[in-house]
């Protein structure tokens, strides 16, 4: 994906720095107010759509400076805006969109005997603050040793074999597949899973089996009543890039 690890590291820096405000209800945003935020696309027709804001709620494109961009429902995108003004028509804000990154957006697959072996294996590495679940969505920032010819593949998959002894989890699986192709060039990426399909009444949050690379086989304690930066124990950074994956 294009910028997209300028995109990752911008907008860390605005998820640390912003604090915009308006002043009152009538005076709205400056023209140099900037948000940032990982946000759920909602089309609701052709080109038409809206921004489902993992931060700010819901955000109006009142204003658009990338109109390359062709919506597609339920994808995932990092967003760059300018807020002009609190509350309008129903909707959280009214913004500008300044710059949009679609991300890698995938849904939980079944796990069989049969399947196992396309979805691979692979070690993938994994740093704290780098996975979490917002808005529906488990969010994973990663770096790849991308492939020569062949997309990687990662998936996050549920089976009868991705179990455990704690009924108040929600079992799932990280699977990487490099197909033992490696170019030795490491480029960052993003992906999200729709959680939106899995029932998770009664249930406290997810254990996620991953391959480490630093530690093997371990499990991922997510707590989803806490808040995002909040969810995760200790555990080692996944890489790879979504233009290189499938």
């Amino acid at each position: 994906m294009k910028n997209l690890k300028w995109a990752l590291s911008a907008l860390l820096f605005f998820l640390a720095t912003t604090t915009f405000q308006s002043c009152d209800d009538n005076d709205g945003y400056s023209i140099g107010d900037m948000g940032a935020s990982w946000a759920t696309v909602r089309v609701l027709s052709g080109n038409t759509y809206y921004l489902d804001s993992d931060r700010f709620g819901t955000l109006w494109l009142a204003a658009d400076d990338a109109r390359w961009y062709k919506p597609v429902n339920g994808e995932r995108v990092i967003s760059y805006f300018n807020p002009l003004v609190d509350n309008y028509e129903g909707y959280d804000m009214a913004i500008k969109l300044e710059a949009i990154y679609p991300i890698l957006t995938k849904t939980v697959q079944e796990l069989t005997p049969e399947n196992s072996e396309s979805f691979g294996n692979d070690p993938i590495v994994i740093m704290k603050g780098d996975l979490w679940v917002s808005n529906g969505y488990m969010n994973i920032i990663f770096r790849q040793n991308v492939p020569v010819k062949e997309k990687h593949l990662i998936s996050l998959v549920q089976g009868e074999s991705v179990t455990g002894d704690n009924p108040d989890y929600v079992y799932l699986e990280l699977r990487y597949n490099n197909f033992d192709d490696l170019s030795g060039y490491w480029r960052d990426g993003a992906v999200s899973f729709n959680l939106n399909g899995i029932d998770f009444e009664k249930k406290k949050g997810i254990m996620l089996k991953i391959n480490s690379e630093a530690n093997g086989e371990v499990d991922i304690q997510i707590d989803l009543s806490k808040p995002a930066d909040q969810q995760l124990a200790k555990f080692n950074r996944a890489m790879a890039q979504e233009n290189m994956l499938q």
